[in-house]
């Protein structure tokens, strides 16, 4: 499950991925051209016993002991790593250590053997392969005079090589889109899983915490959004009003009230079209947004609500039936009257519901312009 829902941000991410890979590509591109290219040579030394028989045989070494002795061949390798033996090879190529401080060198024993191989790295391919033989040579005759069993020599001396070690632009390149496919594919997530926590964060601000359905804030700001992005679409909204909650608000418990409003809340949504809104408008109010629903039709989804909310809600845990006494008033919406007029007319016919109990359903209509001496039911 985890597996395909990284596979559902890596979909949704892909952009950021190409992106990234592209740009580590265009980085590593830019680097190849900007940075100095560096070479490297290579030479490699054998260790070996010296053709002199000894007075005493058993100070003698054959070629084998020498490959178990890692005592010996480490010993030459850290001669060979020297400073001393350095300062000789650079003063044999005619060059000081601040003119060499862009040249490095790395010295090591080849596993299960007794080869020791010299790599030095640089910006001169010709003097790098110099310095790689004159180390060699330093070494060479250093250790010669030290001991009289053993003996270094050349296995190979080192040879200019005047394609760079790096940078390396194709093998660069690609290493780098591996590199920006992996961070991008990081970053997508990361984005993705903050996305998600941002839109959660944004969906609890606008929701009532009550209710779970839109605050008054918010339903009155998507209406607004509403009339001022679609001028000439036909809406009709509505206001809910819990007559029977008003008189018995500060008597209940606070947790039945909030029962009693989730309950309205699960019906409205029930009897509503997938596309309708709603808000939790007052403390015992709801406001509706019926989109693309002329005064007639929205008159009859409010007396269908009306008739469904007109039964007791039963609080078993309270042991109490609460008759809600709902008082619907919409209006609908037309000639691009504005946000107060549209919900004052709503108050208005919200005001006309209460006052006929028989028949708690007002719904404003326009029949002309001078809807001021007009109201319709």
């Amino acid at each position: 499950m985890e597996i395909r829902l990284y596979l559902q941000m890596l979909k949704r991410g892909w952009w950021i991925i190409l992106l990234t890979a592209l740009a580590a590509v265009v980085a590593a591109l830019g680097a190849s051209y900007l940075v100095t290219p560096q070479y490297k040579a290579v030479s490699r030394f054998i260790l070996g016993p010296k053709n002199i028989l000894p007075s005493n045989p058993d100070l003698g070494l054959t070629g084998l002991d020498i490959l178990g002795n890692q005592t010996v061949i480490t010993t030459y390798m850290e001669v060979m790593k020297s400073d001393r033996v350095y300062r000789d090879a650079l003063a044999n190529v005619g060059h000081t250590q601040e003119e060499m401080e862009d040249y490095t060198y790395e010295v090591q024993v080849l596993p299960s053997s007794s080869v020791i191989e010299l790599s030095v790295s640089g910006p001169d391919p010709e003097l790098v392969a110099e310095l790689a033989n004159s180390i060699g040579n330093q070494t060479i005759q250093f250790t010669s005079l030290l001991n009289v069993y053993y003996r270094v020599d050349f296995l190979d001396e080192a040879l200019p090589s005047y394609i760079p070690e790096s940078p390396q632009p194709v093998r660069d390149s690609v290493l780098a889109f591996g590199i920006g496919l992996l961070l991008g594919g990081v970053l997508a997530i990361v984005r993705d899983q903050l996305m998600t926590s941002l839109d959660a964060y944004r969906l609890r601000f606008q929701l009532d915490h009550i209710t779970g359905v839109y605050n008054r804030r918010t339903i009155r700001k998507f209406l607004e959004d509403e009339l001022t992005q679609n001028a000439d679409s036909i809406l009709s909204t509505g206001i809910i009003e819990l007559g029977g909650l008003t008189d018995i608000e500060d008597t209940l418990p606070t947790a039945g009230y909030q029962n009693i409003l989730r309950q309205v809340t699960a019906t409205l949504q029930k009897e509503l079209r997938g596309h309708d809104i709603i808000g939790h408008w007052g403390n015992n109010s709801f406001l509706v947004i019926l989109p693309k629903t002329p005064g007639p039709a929205a008159k009859g989804i409010f007396n269908r609500i009306s008739t469904v909310l007109s039964s007791p809600v039963i609080l078993q845990h309270l042991d109490l039936s609460i008759d809600l006494m709902p008082f619907i008033g919409g209006a609908e919406y037309s000639l691009n009257i504005t946000l107060e007029e549209l919900l004052e007319k709503a108050d208005e016919a919200l005001e006309n519901a209460r006052k006929n109990k028989a028949n708690p359903v007002y719904v404003w209509e326009m029949k002309n312009p001078f809807w001021n001496t007009g109201v319709q039911e």
